[in-house]
């Protein structure tokens, strides 16, 4: 991580496999792998939110692609590891899958005892969007106006209060990095989702709030909100007008969520093929891509090796911050 001290960041502003593998993808016999009944697609949030929003998004066109109903199954509870470990218990048969985030990753450090592994427990099936973040304060505040140096400078002057989506959320971490970068401190305000937290940001009760893009663009786009930066390396479509982490400069890297899919280690190489053709078919919907852009997320179209690898490196990156920063579920 490039460090960069408070005083020189705000001048230079004034002026972007029993294992999380990649099984999947193998030469599939001659003929591909189908469901032979209902496949369950457990979702590990409650519904409402945009993880949920994605499950159901694909859910549909995936069952008619596989000629069998996908239900998707709200298991809520314990920052998603109800859902997590009944997923991971399942058979590993194609029939039990995942919509798996970045939770896995940061979750693998921030509950050490549990009698699962997040990570190692799943294999990857496929990366469907990338979910950025977004830092945003309301509008019309005076020092909002000079964007993200204005901010930087009230964080040095008083204690400002940020909302995130709870405690060893994606967005928290991603704080802790921006707050050791710029030589700073702000007052975290964890919040159960990024609705609550935007809400509060526009009635004054915080300062600002770093949520998931989606629950905060409407906002942004009608005036009530002022996005300062987006966590992804480059500016993204859903608010092309708010610059970068990497373009402001509190980070040397971006960081961003994904939603996907994932199955129980141990499911065969030929029936993580299928599921991912089939998904990767259903993304090349031109409406249903829409609908994934309309929640602020991008839609991807990535081999499951690669989103193996993110798992990997995002349990490696945000389980040195909670180990460094002795964070632990409230």
């Amino acid at each position: 991580m490039r460090r960069r001290h408070l005083p020189g960041l705000i001048a230079g502003l004034a002026l972007s496999s029993g294992r999380v593998s990649a099984e999947g993808r193998q030469a599939g016999p001659a003929s591909p792998w189908r469901p032979a009944h209902t496949i369950r697609l457990i979702v590990p949030v409650a519904p409402g939110g945009s993880q949920d929003a994605t499950a159901r998004i694909l859910a549909r066109p995936l069952s008619e692609r596989l000629g069998q109903p996908v239900v998707v199954d709200n298991l809520p509870g314990a920052a998603g590891n109800v859902g997590f470990h009944a997923a991971a218990r399942a058979r590993p048969d194609g029939h039990t899958l995942l919509a798996g985030s970045d939770g896995l990753s940061i979750n693998k450090t921030l509950f050490p005892r549990l009698d699962f592994d997040p990570v190692e427990g799943f294999v990857a099936v496929s990366w469907v969007v990338r979910v950025p973040q977004i830092l945003v304060v309301r509008a019309g505040r005076g020092w909002a106006a000079e964007g993200m140096a204005g901010f930087l400078r009230e964080v040095g002057r008083r204690p400002v209060t940020m909302g995130t989506t709870g405690i060893g959320s994606l967005a928290h971490l991603l704080g802790e990095e921006m707050q050791e970068a710029i030589g700073a401190r702000w007052i975290h305000v964890p919040y159960r989702g990024g609705a609550p937290a935007v809400t509060d940001v526009v009635a004054g009760v915080i300062d600002a709030a770093l949520v998931n893009i989606g629950a905060a663009a409407v906002m942004v786009r009608n005036g009530m909100l002022q996005g300062l930066l987006v966590s992804s390396p480059n500016r993204v479509g859903a608010l092309p007008a708010v610059p970068s982490i990497i373009a402001t400069g509190p980070l040397a890297e971006g960081a961003v969520g994904w939603h996907g899919i994932v199955a129980p280690v141990g499911t065969p190489g030929d029936v993580i093929a299928a599921l991912d053709a089939a998904v990767q078919a259903v993304l090349a919907s031109d409406s249903l891509r829409s609908q994934l852009l309309s929640l602020g997320h991008e839609p991807v179209s990535e081999r499951p090796e690669r989103l193996a690898q993110v798992i990997r490196a995002d349990a490696a990156r945000w389980g040195s911050v909670i180990r460094r920063k002795g964070i632990a579920p409230a």
